[in-house]
């Protein structure tokens, strides 16, 4: 652990070192140049880019290079015609459990959402506490504010299949078993089909439908 620490702290100094703060740089309308480490080889201007230490710059201290764009979390697509406008979105809406999921899904460049395949929690804790994801009387919260971390995101894939809002695998199922139950669309947002306090048994029983099983 201290071996970890010590390797961490390390890696810190020499980044600071390499890739000095310059007071805030990137904030718009700033033009600092960039630290030469950033992209050359060189110790004076004008330089040639040399790739190897952009990719460097760019795993170690994109903020600080203003490579941050050219990061895997930023460097992919925002959707042809979003829900919003993706070159406005401003830090604030990034976090904002009203806009994280539109943005995630139209606008995943404008946030840093590109590796996160559309799906975000809406609020930003719901890791503190996994137990929220099976609490029962919790799942309406979940469903809407944490499909990440619970595995409730609509159109994530697994490889046993397709994983619906309600957590259960549909797999090559072309029908389902027919419900039995009338509560089953209650139950289902209460956790039926996800929380483990109710056994497969049950849930094929009487929500088969609805919990999506073959």
């Amino acid at each position: 652990m201290r071996l970890s620490l010590a390797r961490t702290s390390y890696q810190m100094l020499l980044a600071t070192f390499l890739y000095p703060d310059r007071r805030g740089y990137p904030l718009p309308d700033h033009h600092h140049d960039r630290p030469l480490r950033c992209y050359t080889t060189s110790t004076t201007m004008p330089a040639n880019i040399v790739d190897d230490m952009k990719k460097a710059a760019i795993a170690s201290c994109p903020k600080n290079c203003a490579l941050c764009c050219q990061t895997p979390a930023y460097s992919c697509s925002n959707v042809a015609f979003p829900r919003l406008n993706c070159a406005t979105i401003t830090a604030s809406q990034c976090n904002s459990p009203t806009w994280r999921v539109i943005i995630a899904q139209d606008c995943p460049a404008s946030c840093g959402f590109c590796n996160e395949g559309g799906c975000v929690d809406a609020v930003t804790n719901c890791s503190n506490d996994l137990s929220i994801c099976t609490t029962v009387g919790m799942q309406d919260f979940v469903n809407t504010y944490c499909q990440r971390t619970c595995n409730r995101c609509p159109s994530t894939t697994a490889a046993s299949g397709t994983v619906t809002s309600t957590g259960s695998s549909t797999g090559t199922c072309t029908s389902y078993i027919a419900d039995t139950a009338s509560q089953c669309s209650a139950w289902a947002r209460n956790g039926f089909c996800t929380n483990n306090f109710y056994t497969s048994a049950q849930r094929r029983a009487r929500c088969a439908t609805t919990c999506r099983i073959c």
